[in-house]
């Protein structure tokens, strides 16, 4: 029978898809303890034959150490696991690597720490493959005395940032730099379906759309300094102009199946902020 009083060396993985797998595997490289288990008994085997220890339940798995990762899916998942705890996880660390909204992961955090225990959240911005390496990016917030206290064992799985003590810190950074992603490659996608209709050569396009994208990068840090100055200067343009262009590029995309890019709405805060005397400012702005 599985020793359940929760060794400190003990590590337990709860879920064994694509990364779940990974940390384990890499957990029990590094020499520790491993307990595992999944809702599909069956796709434990091969960490167990690896030398992870099987739990019969996710009660078994929580009993059996003090950090606990929840390498889930989505966070519908964690629910249901957090609602088989124990009702006292007084020296346990719960650890969720998921994608989620900011109220789940406040909603897993209230769970964990209503039971006693402490709680991190994760948001996972690597693939399996490189967890393990000094190239994964994992985002944390949470409890930072749990996160200190595991950091150790974290760091075999990636360079961990902290990111903030709010639950949700993690999550929201999570989703907005896969949102910033998608902004970007959506955008790329839109142009290129532009620029293919048209007829122009898309493969000669490209290498201007390049030189573009990197414009956007290399302002990052005078945009970053305007944004935390309340200073908008016009830089290349004055919202009167870009609203010229903004209205010529909403009936560029009318009727793309990629639709605009919500460039409808971006035109009508821009309108809103010249007829309030701040067409002389720069794109910033809009955010201001």
């Amino acid at each position: 029978m599985m020793d359940v009083s929760g060794s400190a060396g003990r590590v337990a993985v709860i879920g064994t898809g694509a990364i779940g797998s990974a940390v384990a595997r890499r957990l029990l490289a590094a020499g520790h303890e491993v307990v595992v288990w999944n809702r599909t008994a069956s796709r434990t085997a091969a960490l167990v034959d690896a030398g992870a220890l099987p739990a019969g339940s996710v009660r078994e798995a929580v009993r059996s150490s003090e950090l606990i990762l929840l390498t889930l899916t989505d966070y519908s998942s964690v629910q249901q696991c957090l609602a088989q705890l124990d009702p006292d996880l007084t020296d346990r660390t719960v650890v969720v690597l998921c994608t989620g909204t900011a109220s789940d992961a406040r909603l897993a955090a209230e769970r964990v720490t209503n039971l006693g225990g402490r709680y991190l959240d994760v948001g996972v911005q690597t693939p399996p493959e490189m967890i393990g390496t000094d190239a994964a990016t994992l985002l944390y917030s949470g409890s930072r005395p749990a996160f200190e206290r595991h950091l150790t064992t974290l760091e075999l799985l990636s360079r961990p940032r902290f990111v903030g003590e709010a639950p949700e810190a993690a999550a929201t950074w999570d989703l907005v730099l896969f949102g910033l992603w998608y902004d970007a490659q959506l955008g790329l996608l839109r142009a290129l379906d532009t620029v293919r209709g048209a007829g122009i050569d898309v493969t000669e396009f490209a290498d201007m759309a390049g030189t573009q994208l990197g414009h956007v990068v290399t302002a990052l840090p005078a945009t970053v300094a305007e944004l935390l100055s309340a200073d908008y200067p016009p830089g290349p343009a004055d919202l009167t102009e870009h609203a010229t262009v903004l209205r010529h590029l909403i009936e560029l995309r009318a009727g793309q199946q990629l639709g605009d890019g919500g460039m409808a709405e971006v035109a009508a805060r821009i309108d809103a902020l010249i007829a309030d005397g701040r067409g002389g400012e720069g794109l910033t702005a809009t955010i201001g």
